[in-house]
């Protein structure tokens, strides 16, 4: 099945006018017709199907017949990664953690980041092309990037839990996670959180957790910690 997105149907919306881009795609990449049928997310849960009227490579017009509303996850997960120095590596996480499920992400600038600047537009792209390709319903919230202190200033009442590498107590993120909750993870940059930075998340809250025995790249800790959580609501 091929998902596509239109981020502005709702479930009184009788007929579908796909942009330039899209209507290519259908028309002359997937040679699509009149007649054939599609399946659209809006990315807020809500799954349609809907028959092509109308197809060139300017302009796609189908008509709802129905829709539906994809089922929620038992939990949610904030991710809070900062940037990587290499931007591909980032967009790796972005498009992972999309597929295996994450509700939010937000890019923190730390001590030790080398990358301050995001792309926003590529970034939602990114998520955008992951949700399709995924067949989910729902698209993450991206934020822009924030400060760290600025973040922890921010009011939240998830499990707030932070990952690091300094040798100090920690616990184990399977021991500590509460299943079918709201999550926070705060995952450093490469050279990971100053001591200054950790200490600061502890006292705003955080629970300092390992996530093995291995020391792991950024993108790579921010996915352990989104598979580990999922498998875990599962």
């Amino acid at each position: 099945m091929q998902l596509f997105y239109n981020p502005t149907l709702t479930e009184s919306n009788k007929e579908i006018i796909f942009s330039r881009e899209e209507s290519k795609h259908i028309a002359k990449v997937l040679r699509k017709k009149e007649g054939d049928l599609l399946h659209i997310t809006n990315g807020a849960g809500s799954l349609f199907t809907a028959i092509i009227t109308f197809s060139n490579q300017s302009k796609c017009i189908a008509i709802v017949k129905s829709n539906s509303q994809q089922q929620t996850k038992p939990y949610k997960l904030h991710m809070v990664v900062a940037p990587t120095k290499m931007n591909d590596r980032y967009e790796w996480f972005l498009e992972k953690a999309t597929e295996i499920g994450v509700d939010e992400i937000t890019p923190i600038i730390c001590d030790h980041s080398e990358r301050k600047v995001i792309k926003m537009e590529r970034f939602e792209r990114i998520l955008q092309s992951a949700m399709k390709q995924s067949l989910q319903g729902y698209l993450p919230k991206l934020n822009p990037a924030i400060s760290l202190s600025d973040f922890l200033n921010q009011k939240n009442d998830d499990q707030l839990l932070i990952a690091h590498c300094e040798e100090t107590k920690k616990q184990s993120l399977k021991e500590i996670l509460k299943t079918q909750s709201n999550v926070t993870i705060l995952i450093g940059p490469e050279g990971d959180f100053s001591s200054k930075e950790i200490e600061l998340a502890i006292s705003s809250g955080y629970i300092p957790v390992t996530l093995g025995n291995t020391r792991l790249r950024t993108e790579t800790a921010a996915i352990a910690a989104v598979h580990s959580v999922a498998f875990m609501n599962t």
